[in-house]
């Protein structure tokens, strides 16, 4: 089965196109969960418990876990290893270097970790995105057009009379022979968003940028699926695993998460 079939399937068992960011901060959680021998991995917990029926994937940016030093790496895996298989499992650490660091990167993750898919960074070039795309079941989503503001300083610079958020992509569609390439492009910036879907209208995006960020979720879900109204994984995080910050955290996130699988639902049919 390719990624592609993989997350197809996925999305059609669950209905959902949502994905919940688990970028857990240690300084933001319950103060009652401090107690625990392991704050995060708690935190985390009750937040899959709660959710992992409504969503499509998990995306764990690791730098919130990265911090926290060896206890950190402990965290990340209790989560990842906790998240059910019939969930798409993404490991949000944008790496990209040559191609021998490359290989450890990808087999840290997508071997040792055993995520699905990871996000990782253009700059350095194909030779730097290989060795992630020769694991041929997992995904690997590609840096296109990010949903910062600074995003405008490199990746909207013209090339060749092209922005470079569009070679990026032209070159994305290239190497994806196995079927497991994908884009991610920020919610906040629709039009390009729109642009993008038709340079590659079937390959999939992971969208950050809803929630939060203020990311319009109508154009997102207009521009960002294909023409089924499929192949996005529409992602938040403080907007919905912040929902509360009181002992009623993980049934608020529920409820934040329940919501905006509803609007999507509604808005891509």
């Amino acid at each position: 089965m390719t990624f592609f079939e993989k997350l197809l399937e996925i999305t059609r068992k669950k209905d959902s196109l949502l994905c919940i960011g688990l970028d857990t901060d240690i300084e933001k959680i319950p103060e009652k969960l401090l107690k625990e021998d392991d704050p995060v991995f708690s935190f985390n917990k009750l937040i899959i418990d709660e959710t992992c029926d409504l969503v499509c994937a998990y995306k764990i940016n690791t730098a919130f876990y990265e911090v926290n030093g060896e206890k950190g790496w402990i965290s990340l895996k209790k989560t990842s290893d906790y998240i059910s298989k019939d969930v798409i499992k993404i490991a949000d650490v944008k790496r990209g270097d040559i191609g021998n660091t490359a290989k450890k990167y990808a087999s840290a993750f997508l071997s040792k970790l055993e995520f699905d898919a990871v996000t990782v960074n253009p700059y350095l070039g194909y030779d730097s995105i290989i060795p992630f795309i020769e694991y041929r079941d997992k995904g690997v989503f590609i840096l296109c057009l990010t949903s910062n503001a600074g995003a405008q300083d490199f990746q909207k610079l013209k090339v060749d009379g092209k922005y470079l958020y569009q070679v990026v992509a032209e070159k994305v569609l290239n190497l994806n022979k196995y079927r497991n390439c994908g884009l991610v492009v920020g919610a906040t910036f629709p039009e390009e968003l729109r642009n993008i879907r038709e340079m590659a209208p079937d390959i999939p995006f992971l969208i950050p940028g809803i929630g939060a960020q203020g990311g319009d979720l109508e154009k997102t879900v207009k521009f960002g699926t294909d023409s089924n109204g499929e192949m996005a994984i529409i992602n938040s995080s403080r907007g919905i695993i912040y929902k509360s910050s009181g002992e009623d955290f993980a049934r608020a996130a529920r409820n934040a998460a329940e919501e905006l699988r509803r609007e999507i639902n509604l808005l891509r049919r």
